[in-house]
């Protein structure tokens, strides 16, 4: 009865049109394939390598989006941390081809490449993408990462300080700890157990820095130490690391400086 009433009208419609259809929209797909690194302590097995693949005509443009479809409707098990999605919480910190870097502020890569992704070197890790940040924060605490005032200040009140004092605190405040700084630095790699690292440090100088410190002699002489502070050899990584284009290596030199003086 169709093929009756195609005829009628004069229009000839293939019966192949559907197919063709299907195969343009097939053929329009944008296939990504990621390897991602994988290990589960508690199923047992070595780490390994596993390969997802990712249409990129729905997914978003950056590497936590993906990160985010393949948990979501490819592999539950895949693990990984996340938060604020917009480069504030430091969470989604990781190794993208060779570069650290937070997923959620780094571009898919061409579509046409393979693209790695590894937890932070040189760091423990729990599962999948989570690295065991356990002794970073003890080091970020042991630089006292807090405001000490004089004794007898008035806490009731707000502590003020001028515009020249409050523009010192520009590129060291900025700092999320997400310790893609740290992981790229090879001393830190060698000696985490000792050295404190770029970021670490980069926040022990942010205290250093702030007019409104009353312990600056105590903080200096809590630096001065061949390994948590002199094991830094200016390599850099840390700078051209940081997904927030801050300058760690600048911050450690300018503790040596002080110490110098």
């Amino acid at each position: 009865m169709a093929a009756a009433l195609r005829r009628a009208s004069g229009v000839v419609v293939p019966r192949t049109s559907a197919r063709v259809s299907q195969s343009t929209s097939a053929a329009a797909q944008r296939i990504k394939t990621f390897e991602i690194y994988r290990y589960d302590p508690d199923a047992g097995g070595k780490p390994r390598a596993q390969k997802y693949e990712v249409d990129l005509n729905s997914c978003g443009p950056m590497m936590l989006d993906a990160l985010i479809k393949i948990k979501n409707e490819i592999d539950t098990t895949l693990t990984f941390r996340r938060s604020c999605r917009e480069g504030i919480c430091g969470s989604c910190a990781m190794n993208i081809d060779g570069t650290n870097t937070l997923a959620c502020l780094c571009a898919i890569p061409d579509v046409s490449t393979k693209t790695k992704v590894f937890p932070l070197p040189h760091m423990y890790v729990v599962k999948d993408l989570v690295p065991d940040m356990s002794n970073f924060y003890a080091q970020h605490k042991s630089v006292q990462p807090w405001l000490n005032t004089k004794p007898g200040t008035d806490q009731t009140v707000e502590n003020k300080q001028s515009k020249e004092e409050r523009l010192k605190l520009d590129g060291l405040y900025e700092c999320v700890l997400c310790a893609c700084c740290s992981t790229s630095c090879p001393s830190y790699w060698w000696n985490a157990d000792k050295y404190l690292g770029p970021a670490v440090l980069l926040q022990a100088y942010r205290w250093l820095a702030d007019s409104r410190d009353a312990t600056h002699k105590e903080r200096l002489a809590f630096l001065d130490d061949a390994y948590k502070l002199y094991r830094c050899h200016t390599i850099m990584n840390c700078s051209n690391a940081c997904p927030k284009h801050l300058n760690p290596g600048k911050a450690i030199q300018a503790i040596k400086k002080q110490l110098a003086h």
